[in-house]
C-alpha cells in the first residue's frame, strides 16, 4: 500500500465505524445528554475519567464544559479526575492504582453528580472501582465504551447509560468517542440554551 492508499484506508475505516455507531447508539447519546443536563440543572457536576487517550478525552470534555462549547454561556461544573498528578500519584503510591479515581469520587461525588467514564476496552480496574464508588454515592453514570464493553458494561446499573462504539480497534474507538463527546456538548448546550 502506498501512502495515499493508507490515508484513504484510515479515513474509510473511520467513517464506517462512525456510521455503525450512529445507527446503533444515537438514542443512547440523546439519553446521555439528557442525563448530563438533568444533573447540571439539579446543581450537580460531571466527574470525567479515563486512562491514556481516554484521559485526554475526559480532559477535553471538562474543558468544553468549564469554558464554552460552540455558544457563549456560563461555565458548567465538570472535573477531569485525571489531571491532578499529585493526587493520582499519592493514591497510587499509598493505596493502589485501581483506586486513583474511586477515592476522588468518594471525596467529591454527590448524588446529583454524574460520572462520565471513557474507555476503549472496558476492563481497567480503576474504572470498575470508579463505577462501584459512584453507585455507592448514588451517582448516575454515562460510559463511553468500545469492543464488548468489558467489565465496565457488566457493572453499569439500570439507570446508567452506555454508549458503545462497535469496533475492536482502539484508534477507531477513540476517534468515534471524540465525535460523541462533541455531540454531547452540543446537546447539553442545546437543552440549556435552545437553538
Amino acid at each position: 500500500m502506498n501512502l495515499i492508499e493508507i490515508i484513504k484506508h484510515n479515513f474509510s475505516e473511520s467513517i464506517k465505524v462512525k456510521q455503525r455507531t450512529l445507527d446503533k447508539a444515537q438514542n443512547n447519546i440523546a439519553l446521555a445528554a439528557q442525563l448530563m443536563t438533568q444533573s447540571l440543572l439539579s446543581g450537580g457536576k460531571i466527574l470525567a475519567c479515563g486512562n491514556g487517550g481516554s484521559a485526554g478525552e475526559a480532559q477535553l470534555f471538562s474543558s468544553k464544559m468549564l469554558n464554552r462549547f460552540q455558544m457563549e454561556r456560563p461555565g458548567l461544573p465538570a472535573i477531569a479526575l485525571s489531571t491532578d498528578t499529585s493526587t493520582l500519584t499519592s493514591i497510587a503510591n499509598d493505596y493502589n492504582y485501581d483506586q486513583i479515581f474511586s477515592r476522588q469520587i468518594a471525596a467529591l461525588g454527590q448524588p446529583e453528580d454524574l460520572l462520565f467514564l471513557i474507555t476503549t476496552s472496558g476492563n481497567s480496574g480503576n474504572l470498575v472501582s470508579a463505577i462501584d464508588t459512584a453507585h455507592e454515592r448514588n451517582m448516575k453514570i454515562v460510559a463511553l465504551t468500545g469492543q464488548s464493553g468489558g467489565e465496565v458494561s457488566a457493572r453499569l446499573g439500570h439507570e446508567d447509560i452506555e454508549i458503545r462504539v462497535d469496533a475492536d480497534s482502539p484508534i477507531r474507538i477513540q476517534e468515534t468517542h471524540l465525535v460523541i463527546i462533541h455531540c454531547l456538548g452540543d446537546l447539553v448546550d442545546h437543552q440549556l440554551l435552545g437553538a
